[in-house]
């Protein structure tokens, strides 16, 4: 059966939220960083006591909080690639992060993918705002012509975008607004591509800049998000076990800088790790422990030191043996959690006992 015919029929709860409650609304997609952005603007929008609420893909469904909309109640929607695959709606201000090959088991292919992130802003009024990341190709390849206001932005630090890094300072409207040389505790560079976006966000609803900026010193990583789980024994372990993409994993050991044992391997989807494999062999890791299905077929081709594993108890066994004390030692699959865990949360927090014991 070809479903296409019948697309025009399909909704969901956030279309219909969309289409009939008259709320103002954020929506954030990506293949990565949508629950931290969405998280952060909440936080944002809360702390300048802008009225707000969080919903969506976070895991909270818009219909069963119906009750506590009001009139100047400002809704950020986190939205999955599925939510926006056959939506006929757009938020008033969309945010598309970035897109990378993923969820390859679903789509026909990775543009149809991109394509279905896309719905984000595809169906915005002329008023409305979307804010994309100008670096990233496969948006520049499958975007189009937004019809809303658009606001480009760079890490790369091309000026001609609305919002760019240039010599360590964040530029929106070619104006400094955030110094990247602030203390915070989101770590590494693509924690700063989303603090990007959050002070775009902070300019279009004329926030207080001074206290936005505060927000992003204070906010915490949320769970499994690169998150620090303690020190034992002179070993410091992070969990990072939402990283379900190569890219993710690439940029997580970059924002640590000293992981000396990474902990890979999940479930296969059919997505290239070649960059992963050429990023560790070019690495100072000391220690890569591979679990099935894709940890076992990339250590075929890594020249570091490698430990095949069947279990978490098994890899953290092998981790608390083998890292060099004084050093790191992160999970970052690189790849999705199911068939082996119910998600990536179950995973992360079997990890993070199993540190803790």
């Amino acid at each position: 059966m070809d479903i296409t015919e019948y697309a025009h029929k399909i909704t969901s709860q956030l279309e219909l939220f969309l289409e009939f409650f008259n709320a103002f609304t954020i929506g954030i997609t990506g293949t990565k960083g949508k629950s931290t952005t969405s998280s952060l603007i909440y936080q944002m929008l809360q702390d300048q006591n802008r009225r707000s609420i969080l919903l969506g893909n976070i895991g909270k469904p818009v219909f069963d909080f119906l009750e506590d909309f009001q009139t100047d109640t400002i809704v950020v929607l986190e939205m999955s690639s599925h939510q926006l695959e056959y939506m006929k709606r757009s938020p008033n201000i969309a945010i598309l992060l970035n897109i990378f090959p993923d969820h390859l088991d679903h789509y026909d292919s990775y543009e149809m993918y991109g394509k279905a992130k896309c719905n984000i802003f595809e169906h915005q009024k002329s008023t409305d705002y979307f804010l994309y990341n100008a670096d990233n190709q496969t948006i520049q390849k499958v975007m189009g012509n937004p019809k809303s206001i658009s606001y480009s932005v760079s890490f790369a630090g091309n000026q001609e975008s609305e919002i760019y890094l240039k010599d360590n300072f964040v530029f929106v409207k070619n104006t400094k607004v955030y110094d990247t040389r602030e203390v915070r505790k989101l770590a590494g560079d693509y924690s700063l591509n989303n603090i990007m976006f959050v002070l775009g966000i902070s300019e279009i609803l004329k926030l207080d800049l001074k206290q936005t900026v505060q927000t992003i010193k204070q906010f915490e990583p949320l769970r499994h998000r690169l998150q620090l789980v303690g020190t034992y024994e002179g070993i410091t372990y992070y969990d990072n076990s939402i990283a379900t993409i190569p890219e993710a994993t690439i940029e997580a050991v970059k924002a640590l800088k000293d992981v000396d044992t990474l902990i890979i391997g999940g479930m296969d989807r059919g997505i290239n790790y070649t960059e992963l494999e050429e990023f560790i062999n070019q690495s100072q890791i000391g220690n890569i422990i591979c679990m099935p299905k894709t940890g076992h077929d990339i250590a075929r081709r890594l020249k570091r030191r490698t430990y095949l594993v069947s279990t978490m108890e098994e890899a953290v066994d092998v981790a608390k043996r083998v890292t060099t004390r004084g050093k790191s030692c992160l999970l970052s699959p690189a790849a999705a959690s199911y068939g082996f865990f119910k998600n990536f949360e179950e995973k992360g927090d079997l990890y993070q006992r199993l540190v803790k014991s």
